[in-house]
């Protein structure tokens, strides 16, 4: 599950800081999630360390009589653009400053490495399918580690446009294994009427819009 929508009035991204938590509407996209998931045969919940993520696991957890778990593999992909401001319309790509950092997209040079971000999660992954074995776990992270293993699970490159993500906010991307492999991937967003119509997946960005983070 990726968490919900947080409160960050001056647009930073906040990537792996301290300190942001969830906004109120991300709180109601939690607790629609933990409705969605009632009837669901949760035997584990865990979550990445950072506050937003916690936050989001919590109503699922309470609801299955469950404590949550924290999985430091879980955690947002490291950014050197954490804490600038950084969206569609505000110039950040045309400072020379930047420049630096934006040479390989493919890497990314920018940030922590696609390969490494796969590692880190797929050993979450069944680290959370042990936990719950022959149950269901849910494990709450970040967009990008998110879109990144689904990508390599279904064998597409981990290079990509960040507006083609299929991960919008409180979102649900189900790996399904059959002993220890993986055997199909689905996704559901059971909160979507909350989320805004520019942070739902595929939506064209919007100048000015606050959309950062993940």
């Amino acid at each position: 599950m990726r968490h919900g929508e947080v409160h960050n009035p001056d647009g930073v991204l906040y990537g792996r800081r301290a300190g942001y938590h969830l906004s109120e509407l991300g709180r109601k996209m939690a607790e629609r999630v933990a409705e969605h998931l009632a009837g669901r045969d949760l035997t584990h919940v865990v979550s990445s360390p950072l506050e937003r993520a916690q936050e989001t696991a919590g109503p699922v957890a309470k609801a299955h009589a469950l404590t949550v778990a924290t999985d430091e593999r879980l955690i947002e992909a490291a950014n050197v653009f954490e804490g600038k401001t950084f969206g569609v319309g505000d110039g950040a790509l045309r400072r020379p400053a930047n420049w630096r950092h934006l040479t390989n997209p493919f890497r990314p040079s920018w940030g922590e490495p696609y390969v490494e971000q796969v590692v880190r999660m797929m050993a979450a992954l069944h680290a959370a399918r042990d936990a719950a074995r022959g149950h269901e776990a849910l494990a709450v992270s970040h967009q990008l580690p998110i879109w990144t293993v689904r990508s390599y699970v279904e064998k597409r490159r981990l290079w990509h446009d960040p507006r083609k993500r299929q991960c919008t906010l409180a979102s649900l991307t189900t790996f399904t294994f059959q002993g220890d492999r993986i055997v199909s991937v689905g996704y559901t967003e059971p909160a979507r009427d909350l989320v805004p119509a520019h942070l739902l997946a595929g939506a064209k960005p919007v100048k000015g819009a606050k959309g950062f983070g993940a």
